[in-house]
């Protein structure tokens, strides 16, 4: 993250950083996956680091795509403002929570990796079909957005609420939070066998309380109440802000 800090500061785009917190943590996650504590990776070690791979690989380059090409993410243009001279200084602390934060994370991807020896079952299945299909309901979502915004039918005081935008006013960080889900799956043994598996649950409950608390749902409606007040409180009204549901009449 203090790399993240660094390439911001030479490129004036705060999204940056989320791209090398999104490739960090597939890092950490998959070589934590893959630490050899009785021999070689067995199936379910290489399971759970192909599974953070795909997580943080999608996610990684299509922040990074938005980097290269578009404005810099409200949220830090927002920080940007409010900080001042103490941008890049506090900024670099605040980067550093984001690590922390992204150490805790690596936790249940090491509890699911860890948590048994033999054959993989239907649990791994279950959870590697969370997983994927997390990844493929976010990949959706963030298409849909980005289709809406390069319409040059969409006007700035617009706000999409179409497709999956119309049961959720976050569904890529719905579906990012489902991800998480996926960890406690592969990694909870009903048996009693593994207790510590118990500990994964920290996953979900972590990046609910990330998502919809502290960076990302709060900084991005403040910016949309402000940048088009009467679009986004019709838009809020009829839309849930986080779990999917039919938008009301």
């Amino acid at each position: 993250m203090a790399a993240a800090w660094a390439v911001q500061r030479a490129t004036g785009q705060g999204g940056w950083a989320d791209v090398f917190w999104s490739f960090g943590l597939c890092a950490a996650g998959a070589g934590a996956a893959l630490y050899p504590v009785s021999g070689a990776p067995d199936a379910r070690q290489w399971l759970a680091a192909g599974l953070i791979a795909l997580w943080g690989v999608r996610l990684g380059s299509h922040i990074a795509g938005r980097s290269l090409s578009g404005p810099e993410d409200a949220r830090y243009a927002r920080l940007r403002s409010d900080w001042g001279d103490a941008f890049q200084l506090r900024l670099f602390g605040f980067l550093q929570l984001q690590a922390g934060a992204a150490a805790v994370l690596v936790l249940p991807v090491l509890l699911a990796a860890h948590n048994r020896e033999g054959a993989l079952g239907l649990h791994d299945a279950l959870g590697a079909a969370v997983l994927v299909a997390a990844v493929i309901g976010a990949g959706i979502a963030d298409r849909q957005l980005a289709a809406f915004r390069a319409d040059p039918a969409t006007t700035h005081d617009q706000v999409m609420d179409r497709g999956l935008w119309s049961w959720s006013r976050h569904p890529n960080y719905f579906f990012e939070w489902l991800g998480w889900c996926a960890w406690p799956v592969l990694a909870i043994d009903l048996s009693g066998e593994h207790p510590w598996g118990w500990l994964s649950l920290v996953g979900p409950a972590y990046i609910y309380w990330l998502l919809t608390r502290v960076s990302g749902i709060p900084p991005l409606e403040e910016h949309m109440r402000r940048s088009r007040p009467e679009a986004f409180a019709r838009y809020a009204e009829r839309t849930s802000v986080f779990f999917p549901r039919p938008p009301k009449a």
